[in-house]
């Protein structure tokens, strides 16, 4: 498979398939395609793999692209303004996601929940206590909300983020939820009550607008409903 991307801030990732390459999706992520992609729904993986996949936010069904009869072309566009990222799966190289961030891949990546070892990540992180784990082998390709930072991080180099800027990280590294320190800061610091600290080794994706901070914006000029 040959791919590009291109649009930003309102990206596309055009795929250019051989015969009898297949690629996977979520429903509705498909964008354009040749003529001769045929398309396939299917829980990829058995009940066990769908249910895991729609507890982390995404779909029970998964849509199969395989080109029939020649080389076939299918493209897939980001749903909200930011960047598609390529992220390259391999045994000992396997990532780990925002919920909602996978876009599509090649047949042999794997789609799965994945859960905070340590609970307070998930209880106090918001966002961060339901991933998703991408593994096995091949391309794939995620959404970033806004611009894409990249770090890598050292054994035992750590960043405190926001929990909604972390789009990606390798599953080598580990996230931990620590309160913001002094009461003043926490009551009048304007920045919450938590931070996400990320641990390495291993490479970490920021994102500048997570989406739940654009909804938080536009909220107060939204019209109320009358009474």
């Amino acid at each position: 498979m040959k791919y590009e991307i291109i649009g930003e801030p309102l990206p596309v990732v055009i795929c250019h398939v051989n015969e009898g390459e297949t690629l996977i999706t979520e429903k509705g992520s498909m964008s354009w395609m040749s003529p001769n992609m045929k398309m396939e729904t299917s829980t990829n993986g058995g009940l066990g793999k769908a249910l895991g996949r729609m507890f982390s936010g995404e779909s029970f069904f998964q849509n199969r692209y395989t080109a029939i009869g020649g080389n076939g072309m299918i493209a897939f566009a980001s749903s909200f303004p930011g960047s598609i990222r390529a992220l390259q799966i391999s045994p000992g190289n396997n990532m780990i996601v925002q919920k909602s961030a996978f876009l599509a891949s090649e047949s042999g990546v794997q789609l799965s929940v994945f859960f905070q070892k340590k609970l307070g990540a998930g209880f106090f992180g918001g966002e961060g206590f339901i991933m998703q784990k991408l593994s096995g082998y091949g391309t794939a390709f995620i959404e970033i909300d806004g611009h894409a930072v990249e770090y890598d991080l050292n054994a035992g180099q750590q960043i405190i983020i926001d929990t909604g800027y972390l789009a990606a990280m390798s599953e080598s590294c580990t996230m931990e939820i620590k309160s913001v320190p002094g009461v003043k800061n926490m009551l009048f610091g304007g920045e919450g009550i938590f931070n996400t600290v990320i641990t390495g080794p291993g490479r970490i994706i920021l994102q500048t607008m997570p989406v739940s901070n654009v909804a938080a914006a536009i909220r107060p000029f939204m019209p109320s409903a009358s009474k």
